[in-house]
């Protein structure tokens, strides 16, 4: 692991490690037994990780879902999906880098994935804009749902965002008419959709591609109305209070569970899906295609029923408990307007 690439509560792990690579390095110039010490230390790191990855606070899992080394969305669909054909442009202005999307199957089985793509590199980073779309990119997804829509073809959306780009360029171009349009037509779509937090799950920026008849999030990531950093900054003046505001939004994939935010989490590798990624690509897989199976058994107008009813019963409760909001009635008003 690079050093800059180590946080603070990751330090007692990474001094033990060293210590159990001197010690095989030692054994190994001197000829030294020294199997017994090393495996006790082994299992000593291994127990320490379980201890710190298993306690994590909110803004540790936070600085989880930015690591780095993290797989993005084009990683996942490299290692999931076979025969990928990439797709570009919203007819309409430009192709948004920060957005990506296009045909591929999943064992066979034809999908629509769309994805949010940051960069590695400084200049990744620039070219695919920091991971922050543009009004383009929501409609470059729109667009690619609305002909998965015509082939009959089930949608994955791969979430991992800061947030949409708050620029003067991209209110002008109509940002939020762009969101909120995505978030009316995918209600109503006409073939099933599953959404999957991977990274950071920000604002708006995230719930442009977030409206599915399944929602997860992976272990380390977090999903909120805004990130913790600009929540300090606006009720504190300051980003110092990050980690209270991390508390304060409940933004963690236990959290957002708890408020049927989400339908489940999918297990990551112990310390974060970089640690070791084949095994959050197959965890990936294996929820996507267990889901297909369920929903493409599903009629079309009773999938677009529990998917409305899934999101507009949150928050919707009277003192018993029971759901107020009327899934049918939702149906006919949202089908009017589209």
């Amino acid at each position: 692991m690079k050093p800059n690439n180590v946080f603070d509560f990751e330090k007692p792990i990474i001094e033990l490690e060293t210590q159990l690579e001197e010690m095989k390095r030692i054994a190994e110039d001197t000829s030294t037994e020294m199997g017994p010490a090393t495996s006790e230390l082994e299992k000593t790191i291994e127990n320490l990780k379980k201890n710190i990855y298993s306690n994590l606070n909110r803004w540790q899992r936070v600085q989880i879902s930015r690591h780095p080394d993290r797989p993005y969305s084009l990683d996942y669909i490299a290692h999931i999906t076979d025969d990928f054909i990439e797709l570009f442009g919203d007819r309409n202005f430009k192709d948004d880098k920060a957005m990506i999307g296009g045909m591929a199957t999943i064992d066979g089985q034809p999908v629509m994935i769309i994805g949010q793509q940051k960069g590695r590199t400084t200049k990744e980073r620039q070219y695919r804009n920091f991971g922050m779309p543009n009004p383009e990119g929501y409609r470059k997804a729109l667009r690619l749902m609305k002909m998965a829509e015509k082939f009959g073809m089930p949608v994955i959306c791969l979430i991992d965002t800061p947030g949409a780009y708050p620029g003067l360029e991209a209110e002008e171009r109509g940002q939020g008419e762009a969101i909120a349009r995505n978030l009316m037509e995918m209600a109503v779509l006409q073939t099933p959709i599953i959404c999957i937090v991977i990274g950071e799950g920000a604002s708006g920026g995230a719930l442009g591609i977030g409206v599915g008849d399944r929602v997860y999030m992976l272990e380390n990531t977090w999903y909120s109305v805004i990130a913790p950093e600009s929540c300090s900054s606006i009720l504190w003046r300051s980003w110092d209070q990050k980690e209270q505001a991390a508390e304060a939004l409940k933004l963690t994939a236990e959290d957002n569970l708890r408020l049927k935010i989400i339908d489940g989490i999918i297990k990551e590798p112990l310390g974060g899906a970089h640690k070791n990624p084949e095994t959050a690509f197959e965890n990936v897989k294996a929820q996507i295609l267990q889901d297909l199976k369920k929903l493409s058994a599903l009629k079309v107008e009773k999938l677009i029923e529990q998917r409305i009813h899934k999101f507009t019963s949150l928050g919707q409760s009277d003192e018993s408990g029971a759901i107020k909001s009327s899934p049918k009635k939702t149906i006919a008003r949202v089908s009017e307007e589209v």
